[in-house]
């Protein structure tokens, strides 16, 4: 009676043993792949959970963690049995990059990744962190050495998208989702950034001169408008002035005529007219010198003077 006793509490107590040992507690966000006798069993969950033990053992899968050695944080590859499924960044060190006008760049990122498949991110590759940041700098390189020193600046944005594409296309076998990369730095050789520079500066400089060429090729178009407009106003000043003298000598032909009764000749009166005109020039004319130099023609016109004077005043009595 005292051997079957001993022997129940020593099953009872292998048993709670057993239990004991079994009992895994998953936390949040984390998973751990479970083999039994060397194959894949299940992949144990966030809460409580029980495997056989000796039978079940959990699969490690290789991860990256920074420590500080000597004062500096150094990454070291360690071999867990849990695998973390957050959100999990992978900062991978400057590249060397060859863009396609032959420009040698150094280059380094960052690139987000979260486990969604434990079990494929166990099996499917020997080392998930050393596939992804092979497949990152390959992909950096390849996409990269499409462009030219001047469009890598501008395509950054671009350069993200492709690479976040073709590691997400690539991740999937792998179990895992790459939710974004990131293009942190790009630096350039220092004589190139001098070359950049000075391009820049003539560039500005160019700029500058297009747009001074450009203002003063508007003020002249503007001057030569306004001299147009103040041609045309004048012409047409001129033109209403010739037109209203030509306006007012008709009436004063017509006045005289109507004072002649008709009997005077009107190629006589134009002639009476125009020399009323050249009398009114000459105290102009006499305002320059001392002297007055009239020409033959003029006794004509005084002539025609007189003739239209006599003719209105009518025959002396």
């Amino acid at each position: 009676m005292d051997a079957m006793l001993i022997i129940a509490l020593v099953f009872t107590v292998l048993i709670l043993v057993l239990i004991i040992k079994g009992l895994m507690i998953i936390q949040q966000s984390e998973a751990v792949v479970i083999e039994r006798l060397g194959s894949y069993q299940k992949t144990l969950s966030p809460g409580v959970n029980w495997i056989i033990p000796l039978v079940d053992k959990p699969r490690s899968i290789k991860v990256r963690r920074y420590q500080a050695i000597g004062g500096e944080n150094v990454a070291v590859v360690q071999e867990e049995t849990r695998i973390d499924r957050r959100e999990t960044v992978l900062d991978f060190p400057g590249q060397s990059v060859i863009t396609a006008d032959n420009v040698s760049v150094t280059v380094n990122g960052a690139l987000y990744f979260q486990v969604i498949d434990p079990e494929r991110a166990v099996y499917q590759t020997e080392n998930l962190i050393q596939a992804i940041e092979i497949l990152a700098k390959t992909s950096l390189r390849s996409e990269m050495g499409k462009m030219e020193l001047d469009k890598l600046f501008e395509s950054r944005q671009e350069i993200n998208d492709k690479l976040q594409l073709v590691m997400d296309e690539a991740g999937n076998k792998w179990g895992v989702k790459v939710t974004r990369v990131e293009i942190q730095d790009i630096l350039i050789p220092t004589e190139v950034e001098d070359a950049m520079r000075k391009q820049m500066a003539a560039e500005r400089e160019r700029r500058a001169l297009v747009l001074r060429a450009s203002g003063e090729r508007e003020a002249a178009i503007a001057k030569a408008e306004g001299e147009k407009r103040s041609s045309v106003l004048v012409a047409e000043g001129k033109k209403e002035a010739a037109i209203l003298m030509a306006e007012g000598q008709r009436q004063a032909i017509d006045q005289v005529l109507a004072a002649g009764n008709e009997k005077l000749d009107p190629q006589l009166v134009v002639g009476y007219l125009l020399g009323l005109e050249y009398l009114k020039t000459l105290p102009e004319i006499g305002k320059e010198g001392d002297r007055i130099f009239l020409p033959f023609e003029a006794s004509n016109v005084l002539g025609a003077v007189g003739s239209i004077e006599a003719l209105l005043k009518g025959p002396s009595k």
